[in-house]
């Protein structure tokens, strides 16, 4: 005998249940598109724009795109107010923060010394 979701969960004590549910909304926050965020920020592509000095149309399409430059994301994510950290994950250790890509600006990126060049 199949049981919905909803008795199942009744059956459940409320601390799980809160649990539960905070788990659940984790799960979903970290599946957000960027357009998600953008709008969860209270922003509209329009101001977004205006904060990245780009047109609507720009905001549109990065939020379209599947494949975009590091440097495009993170000025995307400062706009909404945060800050873009790179994880390299491996099945057999822990995870791995990219600061050196992640912090990199263009101000702080590393020049060749004159010698090099």
């Amino acid at each position: 005998m199949t049981v919905s979701l909803k008795k199942a969960m009744n059956r459940v004590s409320p601390d799980r249940r809160k649990a539960i549910n905070a788990r659940a909304r984790e799960l979903i926050a970290e599946e957000l598109t960027l357009s998600d965020i953008r709008k969860a920020r209270e922003l509209t592509q329009q101001k977004l724009a205006d904060l990245l000095g780009v047109k609507q149309e720009s905001v549109s399409n990065i939020e379209k795109r599947s494949d975009l430059l590091l440097s495009t994301l993170r000025e995307y994510v400062e706009a909404l107010g945060g800050d873009l950290t790179l994880m390299v994950k491996f099945p057999d250790r822990p995870a791995i923060s990219l600061k050196t890509l992640a912090e990199l600006t263009p101000e702080k990126t590393p020049r060749p010394s004159p010698a090099r060049r």
